[in-house]
């Protein structure tokens, strides 16, 4: 399959709204009534909520989707993933955070599994105040995590959802919502095309979207198959 290096044009961030559920209908209900989104403020679930899924099941848009929804209601988000893990200014947990959000838990090394354990039980410890809703993702359920075993127990402590991959008539659906959000046209022709010649999960067929999108911008023109070829050939 082609990777391709262009640079990441105007994309719109993740939202709850723009989630096509498909069979994760039950995980986007839950995270809607836990973030508050659609007005309100957020319902703080009393227990932790582990996502766990293959690559393109939509784990990290779920969280980051929640993180936004928020932050617009004026609340600190503590956020975990191997990045930020790795930074030499790896925040210490804040007491005034609403939440605790840690994504790819499956690829924390030990160093890691610490901060993640310490801002777990510091997020849901009486003693910090009203219990902090807990949100983790990783690609395998919580009993099969390479990770200690206190953090792993406490992972699958509270609610845990399965994210099933979206068949190939559900991805058609997200590109044209996708692409309709954008304000750009996407024919059937040009889908037949990504699909056939492209990495079929999600998360790829998504940034080709945005690269694409970037490109039709930069040169004024619709995306046709033409343009996608045109793309391809000046990253090369």
């Amino acid at each position: 399959m082609k990777q391709l290096a262009l640079d990441i044009g105007l994309a719109t961030g993740p939202t709850l709204g723009r989630f096509f559920a498909g069979p994760n209908g039950a995980a986007l209900q839950h995270l809607r009534l836990a973030a508050g989104d659609g007005g309100g403020q957020a319902t703080h679930a009393p227990l932790p909520t582990y996502l766990w899924g293959g690559s393109g099941s939509g784990k990290t848009h779920l969280l980051e989707a929640v993180r936004q929804a928020l932050r617009e209601q004026g609340g600190g988000v503590g956020w975990l993933d191997p990045g930020v893990l790795q930074s030499p200014a790896a925040p210490d947990f804040d007491e005034t955070w609403t939440a605790v959000l840690m994504d790819d838990v499956h690829l924390y090394d030990p160093a890691q599994q610490a901060m993640a354990f310490n801002w777990f039980v510091n997020a849901i410890s009486p003693a910090n105040g009203p219990q902090r809703w807990v949100l983790a993702a990783g690609r395998l359920p919580p009993a099969d995590l390479p990770l200690r075993d206190d953090l792993r127990s406490r992972l699958g402590w509270g609610h845990v959802f399965q994210l099933q991959l979206l068949d190939e008539a559900e991805r058609r659906a997200v590109l044209r919502q996708e692409a309709d959000a954008r304000g750009v046209f996407l024919g059937d022709e040009v889908m037949d095309y990504m699909l056939r010649r492209f990495a079929r999960d999600l998360g790829s067929l998504m940034q080709l979207l945005d690269q694409l999108d970037a490109f039709a911008l930069r040169t004024q023109r619709a995306i046709t198959i033409p343009l996608l070829k045109s793309m391809l050939q000046e990253a090369q």
